[in-house]
């Protein structure tokens, strides 16, 4: 099957739509010659209604951890964007969203993982990324590796404003780690192709 075709699937998956508070709509960007995989959450609302994926303040913040405007950030050669959950799982009594649903991720990511073999950096942003990708279940204690972790994987918070306190209890992320995420990113996109 071509990246496209599977895509296709993808974008008319209906597998949670009874438990969404939404028509299911799947967010998320791959091309075949990505460079930069972005392992993230689940949409928000505001990507829900634009179809693209981070197109809020946190993806806006995201940007600027990656050192990347929107045309780099948006441009599938680059970055995949590739959520836990596809779809907006809805919004949580407390408030921010519901976590991914768990079913998206066993279903899609293992037939995904073939087209991103160009990947040389992963960016994972949160726990539920964070459990996926490497098993870890504590971010803090994950993201404060950074010194440690080889080329090519970074674990950092989810940059929704609901993660400010987090930002402010660990200023080393933002001082110190966010450097050699920048560096990563850049050597990640300029390199030669695969």
């Amino acid at each position: 099957m071509s990246i496209d075709g599977l895509l296709a699937e993808i974008r008319a998956c209906r597998v949670c739509a009874a438990a969404l508070p939404l028509e299911p709509r799947p967010v998320l960007q791959v091309g075949a010659a990505a460079r930069i995989l972005i392992v993230g959450q689940a949409p928000g609302l505001r990507a829900h209604n634009s179809g693209a994926p981070f197109t809020d303040p946190s993806g806006d913040r995201l940007r600027d951890w990656l050192g990347v405007g929107p045309e780099t950030f948006y441009d599938p050669s680059a970055f995949a964007l590739v959520p836990m959950g596809f779809c907006y799982p809805g919004s949580a009594p407390r408030g921010g969203d519901l976590p991914p649903r768990p079913e998206c991720a066993p279903l899609w990511r293992p037939r995904l993982e073939p087209f991103l073999a160009g990947v040389r950096l992963r960016v994972v942003l949160g726990g539920a990324a964070l459990k996926w990708t490497t098993g870890e279940q504590d971010l803090t204690t994950a993201a404060a590796q950074w010194r440690d972790r080889p080329e090519g994987l970074f674990v950092a918070p989810h940059p929704s404003w609901r993660n400010n306190g987090w930002l402010k209890r660990n200023p080393w992320f933002e001082a110190e780690a966010l450097g050699r995420l920048r560096a990563q990113v850049s050597a990640a996109l300029s390199g030669p192709s695969s």
